[in-house]
């Protein structure tokens, strides 16, 4: 997520919603956030320090002098080293006082500190929100810049039914998400990525496969994501971790990459194929096992595989990016522009197998790109994280003529 390696200072305020804190501070830790929580006095009665503190990894601040370390929590300096601040839950009191400019404790003051973005997430009773003061100090607080995550409707603690309850973890979670996303450069682009080998049976403990890692697909779904695009990564076997924020679509065969594919490339503004599928897949599968017989030699008879790529060139609309990787031993150069043109794709990404150091399953890549016009550019052999840079400052430059 765009969100990883932020700093999120997370303030909580006495309210019975307090309970969702904790769902929120693992979200933002899992999403790669460093969060810092601070609380108000009346916060802590309603969910403990120690509970934020472990699922945070930080300790919980509540006061400005913590008597039994002798540490004084400077408030102006917390509210410099974090990138935004979110109030989750923002009670009423709360919200009245950051409106009034009111400071009576270190929350307030970390408040009134803040140079960058806060967001505030109300929760109180219907009758509460409702009130003409509660509505007063939202309108004023957004002539300040505060950005506010509008409360649910629904069963709230004291019996009613209706607005006030905090915004779900998970959508206070993707409003950071945009605003860190806003001013990207592939900001509200979808993108689809493949990436890995995929493995076709021959029994059930015996596959056709080859030598791909995926490491290289990976490292583009990644750096597709940090630039903001919102990313689904169609894998096949692998033994890497999905990359953080990218939605991970696991399959096996060459049939169930074709059928993945199809499924999301029509909302796709960006399709990048580097998965290494299967050419040809075994005719007929076994039922059990192919024993080994002494003498006998065994006959696979293979049937080609349907071209996903070639597939999803025929189906490209205006406006779509459609990016191949070719992967040649001779002629590279020849064979790579008959594929690019065939398929119909906006360039292709060229690999030798005679550039040493490049290939599968090692950390570097060496690349050639080669454009709808025959324009190469050639790079030098590096991590598969820095190709993965350049493929996407050509997708970029494509995307901006």
């Amino acid at each position: 997520m765009s969100i990883r390696g932020k700093h999120v200072l997370l303030g909580i305020c006495g309210s019975i919603a307090a309970y969702k804190s904790a769902l929120l501070t693992r979200l933002l830790v899992k999403a790669g956030a460093q969060v810092q929580v601070v609380m108000t006095p009346e916060a802590t009665h309603f969910i403990t320090p120690l509970t934020l503190a472990t699922l945070s990894g930080k300790p919980v601040l509540v006061d400005y002098f913590d008597p039994s370390t002798g540490v004084w929590n400077n408030h102006v300096h917390l509210a410099l080293a974090t990138d935004a601040i979110v109030i989750a839950p923002a009670s009423a009191n709360t919200l009245g006082k950051f409106a009034q400019g009111l400071c009576d404790n270190l929350l307030c003051a970390v408040y009134l500190s803040a140079k960058c973005p806060v967001f505030l997430a109300p929760a109180m009773d219907l009758d509460m929100w409702n009130h003409g003061s509660t509505q007063a100090n939202i309108a004023r607080l957004q002539t300040f810049g505060n950005r506010i995550i509008p409360p649910g409707t629904g069963e709230l603690a004291s019996g009613l039914n209706g607005e006030g309850r905090l915004a779900e973890p998970e959508a206070i979670l993707t409003a950071l998400d945009t605003y860190f996303t806003e001013g990207l450069p592939l900001a509200n682009k979808k993108a689809l990525v493949t990436a890995g080998p995929t493995h076709e049976a021959i029994d059930p403990v015996r596959y056709i496969s080859n030598h791909s890692s995926g490491k290289m697909g990976y490292a583009i779904a990644a750096e597709l994501r940090r630039l903001g695009a919102d990313v689904t990564l169609v894998s096949g076997p692998t033994d890497l971790a999905p990359p953080e924020a990218v939605r991970h679509v696991a399959v096996t065969s060459a049939a169930d990459m074709l059928e993945a594919c199809l499924t999301h490339f029509t909302e796709a503004d960006i399709t990048v194929m580097g998965a290494a599928v299967a050419d040809y897949t075994p005719k007929s599968v076994a039922d059990l096992k192919i024993k080994k017989n002494e003498g006998k030699n065994l006959g696979i008879e293979l049937v080609k595989t349907t071209d996903i790529l070639a597939t999803l060139g025929k189906r490209k609309q205006k406006g779509q990016v459609l990016i191949g990787f070719a992967l040649e031993t001779h002629d590279e150069h020849a064979n790579a522009i008959d594929k690019l043109r065939r398929k119909n794709l906006d360039f292709i990404v060229l690999n030798s197998m005679r550039d040493e150091g490049a290939g599968f399953a090692g950390d570097h890549n060496k690349i050639t790109i080669i454009d709808k016009h025959a324009s190469m550019e050639v790079f030098e052999l590096k991590p598969k994280t820095a190709v993965a840079q350049d493929i996407c400052t050509r997708i970029i430059q494509l995307l901006d003529s």
